[in-house]
């Protein structure tokens, strides 16, 4: 474990962790990757965490040793706020923040509000995700997404490469393939969604691409990152001036 930052991102247990998801993870901009941050963090694995405890079956456990975790950073390591490796932690946004007596960030989705209101709540924010069908409400009211707000959800879960972490989690990426995947879905939602006014990237993986989607579609896109950039402003973690 490393041993600075005041920042900490809960990780996936090691051994658990898809070989196309660790292919993505040496790309700067993804969640785990160092590189991806201008200032010190801490990746701190969960016992347990993985794709089917996370994403497909929420286990109550992967929370539990959550809790203890970020107790256990705060009270001796010197972390003033946790974030994770996975946006679907958000169903555990609420348990694991009123758990623990620091700042706490599971998901980029809590960013949806927010963007909801810059943009105006007659334009849509696209949430771009790994699984639509396991992106339940329960995960979008735990980040203060109501349903009254204008927001649609484009996932990756038929993607031929990128479905390979549900259903060949051994078996590594076309990285080409996955990277036409990734950029095609925010193509063509943008192209037949033109009230389109933003983007969020649930997934911790999709970061890397996000530049290209702002230089290709001309919208402002939200990812794990600008809300890491912004708790690290706020912990005078990172300074513009």
């Amino acid at each position: 474990m490393q041993h600075e930052g005041k920042i900490a991102i809960l990780r996936w247990e090691s051994g658990h962790v898809p070989e196309g998801l660790m292919q993505l993870e040496t790309l700067p901009g993804n969640s785990t990757n160092p590189a991806s941050y201008p200032f010190p963090v801490k990746l701190v694995e969960v016992p347990g965490a993985n794709a089917n405890t996370v994403i497909i079956n929420p286990d109550p456990k992967v929370l539990e040793n959550m809790i203890a975790i970020t107790r256990r950073l705060a009270a001796e390591e010197g972390v003033c706020a946790v974030t994770t490796s996975c946006g679907f932690n958000a169903v555990f946004q609420t348990a694991l923040a009123e758990a623990v007596d620091i700042p706490v960030f599971t998901s980029s989705l809590l960013q949806v509000p927010f963007v909801t209101y810059m943009i105006g709540k007659n334009r849509t924010v696209a949430v771009i995700t790994a699984n639509k069908s396991s992106l339940s409400p329960e995960h979008m009211h735990a980040c203060g997404i109501t349903d009254e707000m204008n927001v649609k959800v484009f996932g990756l879960e038929e993607a031929k490469e990128f479905r390979k972490i549900f259903d060949q989690p051994d078996v590594k990426f076309d990285m080409d393939g996955v990277s036409e995947e990734i950029l095609g879905v925010a193509r063509r939602a943008v192209a037949e969604n033109p009230q389109i006014g933003a983007i969020v990237l649930e997934c911790t993986d999709l970061p890397p691409f996000a530049a290209r989607m702002r230089e290709e579609l001309g919208l402002p896109v939200f990812d794990i990152n600008s809300l890491v950039g912004h708790v690290a402003m706020s912990l005078s973690e990172l300074k513009l001036y």
